[in-house]
């Protein structure tokens, strides 16, 4: 495992993690960018129906209220505007091509649209016939344009200045031809409406990069950008990640620091004292089940994070709500390395302290199926004798989930141990055996009393899957409301697991072939589908 270690999370140097990663940093966030892109086609709607309403006007207002029959090169032209127009807004909704080439391919339709804007101008409406200066709608055009494309400035006022350059470059053409155009005082005036919006047009997008930029700035973790907000809950957020330099997925848990019990400054900074403590604890865990911890630190405005690794699968929750109970042989089969990686703690002082379905993974990794992690120490704790205090043990601090909870956890007794951790895996087998819950309520409370006083049903009489005598006979000794008569800790249960034979028969083969009739999406080549936000790591433990 990677050596943990503690960062807090500073801005860096925007020309510094250019040079890092060879990537401009004055490009936009990938989703700023696509949601920009898409209003390009908003722009092409309001200039194919300012084109329209000019067609309107010379086939039907003209004729009938001014009796004056507009030339067939203006329809044209128009008929033209609003084609253009239409393909715009198909290319931008439509055409696969990248948001980059799309904002590109944009700046070439301001341009177009200036020169058809600049023909109507010169050659149908010339300014010589006006008696007073008026303002093209290349103006309209280009400030339109530039409060909602995404390109860089250098870009946008190149491609305005050029749009605005079609007006004077249509009198210089006319003049050439020997046509009458205005004065070159009055031509200079004309022209100046247009070059003053084609510098104005830069100020809207010097706003959008810097908003990017401090975008992209925010994303950055330490070492890792957030890339895909994959879920949130009630501990804060989950994020899948990308290293900057080495290309590895991860998963990143953002936690608030009120959950972790901090309510003001100074207890900001005890928490993060016994975060660093805990996290640097957890990271020396060596079970190839327990889930990898990369990285953790807190963010500028003091938000905790974990960086773990990125995998593909189903939390046993949602497994067993998607395909059901699994059946016996099976289900030790997933017991035995969620006691794998609960050994490995226990026997480094650590309580998890949550052990839930939604905090054991079940995934594919490399060529094996079914293949399990156990999730979310990063809130374990430590026994290190009378008074030592960790995360878990603050006293404003409530911890577990009421439908896996140890008697001893409800009371709040002051040394609750590996055997916490017992109970719920207990539970946790319970479900899924039999894709019910030990005890049903319709209020925690009422969960918790049950867990105090009511004797639960053995799972096999549960279900109409059958379970052999001797896992029933585990899972109840795991659910004893006496510590005692419980197994004392998971690497006991691990070998009581182990002696289950009556239970054996669940093979790499089986599973393989179980994964390719019901996840197919996860049993191809070795890469990660990120696509699919719902199966990464982490999400369930929000």
């Amino acid at each position: 495992m990677p050596q943990e270690r503690m960062v807090i999370a500073q801005r860096r140097d925007t020309a510094a993690l250019a040079r890092d990663s060879g990537r401009t940093t004055t490009r936009l966030p990938d989703e700023l960018l696509n949601e920009q892109v898409q209003r390009i086609g908003l722009f092409g709607v309001v200039i194919g129906a300012l084109w329209t309403l000019g067609l309107f006007i010379d086939i039907v207002m003209a004729p009938y209220v001014w009796g004056v029959s507009m030339s067939m090169r203006a329809v044209w032209l128009e008929v033209t505007g609003i084609a253009a127009a239409a393909l715009m807004v198909w290319y931008v909704r439509y055409c696969g091509h990248s948001p980059q080439r799309k904002t590109n391919v944009s700046l070439g339709y301001l341009v177009f649209n200036g020169v058809g804007v600049a023909v109507l101008n010169t050659w149908i409406f010339p300014p010589v016939q006006a008696q007073v200066i008026h303002l093209s709608w290349v103006t309209v055009g280009i400030l339109v344009f530039s409060m909602i494309s995404p390109a860089s400035p250098r870009k946008m006022l190149t491609a305005a200045l050029i749009t605005a350059s079609m007006d004077p470059l249509a009198l210089l053409i006319a003049y050439m031809a020997g046509s009458p155009v205005v004065s070159f005082p009055h031509a200079v005036i004309l022209s100046l409406p247009n070059y003053s919006c084609a510098m104005i047009a830069v100020l809207p997008s010097h706003v959008l990069q810097r908003v990017g930029r401090r975008l992209r700035e925010a994303q950055e973790l330490g070492s890792y950008k957030l890339v895909e907000l994959l879920g949130t809950g009630g501990m804060g957020q989950v994020w899948r990640a990308e290293h900057n330099l080495l290309a590895r997925d991860a998963a990143i848990k953002l936690v608030r620091p009120e959950v972790l019990g901090a309510r003001n400054d100074a207890e900001a900074k005890l928490v993060l004292r016994r975060f660093e403590r805990e996290a640097q604890a957890t990271a020396q865990l060596s079970s190839p089940h327990t889930i990898q911890l990369y990285d953790f630190g807190m963010t500028q405005d003091g938000t905790f994070y974990y960086v773990m690794e990125l995998l593909a699968g189903r939390d046993l929750e949602s497994f067993v709500r998607e395909f059901g109970p699994v059946p016996a042989n099976r289900a030790i089969f997933v017991l035995r390395q969620v006691c794998h990686s609960l050994a490995d703690a226990h026997a480094r002082g650590l309580v998890h302290r949550d052990i839930k379905p939604a905090n054991i993974y079940i995934c594919r990794m490399g060529l094996e199926y079914d293949f399990v992690k156990v999730l979310d120490f990063g809130l374990v704790k430590a026994n290190r004798g009378a008074g030592a205090e960790t995360l878990m043990t603050m006293d404003h601090t409530t911890t577990g989930t009421p439908a896996y909870m140890a008697p001893e956890v409800i009371l709040g007794e002051a040394e609750v141990d590996r055997r916490a951790d017992v109970y719920a895996l207990g539970c946790v087998a319970y479900f899924l055996l039999t894709g019910q819950l030990v005890f049903e309520a319709d209020t925690p409370m009422k969960m918790l009393l049950q867990h105090l006083h009511a004797q639960p049903l053995p799972p096999s009489q549960r279900t109409e899957v059958p379970i052999p005598r001797e896992l029933d006979e585990l899972v109840m000794a795991c659910l004893d409301k006496n510590p005692d008569k419980r197994p004392q800790n998971a690497e006991e249960l691990f070998h009581m697991a182990c002696g289950c034979r009556t239970c054996d028969g669940w093979n790499q083969a089986q599973a393989a072939e179980w994964w390719k009739v019901h996840l197919p999406e996860l049993t191809g080549p070795l890469t990660l589908d990120t696509s699919m936000p719902a199966r990464a790591a982490g999400l369930a433990t929000v």
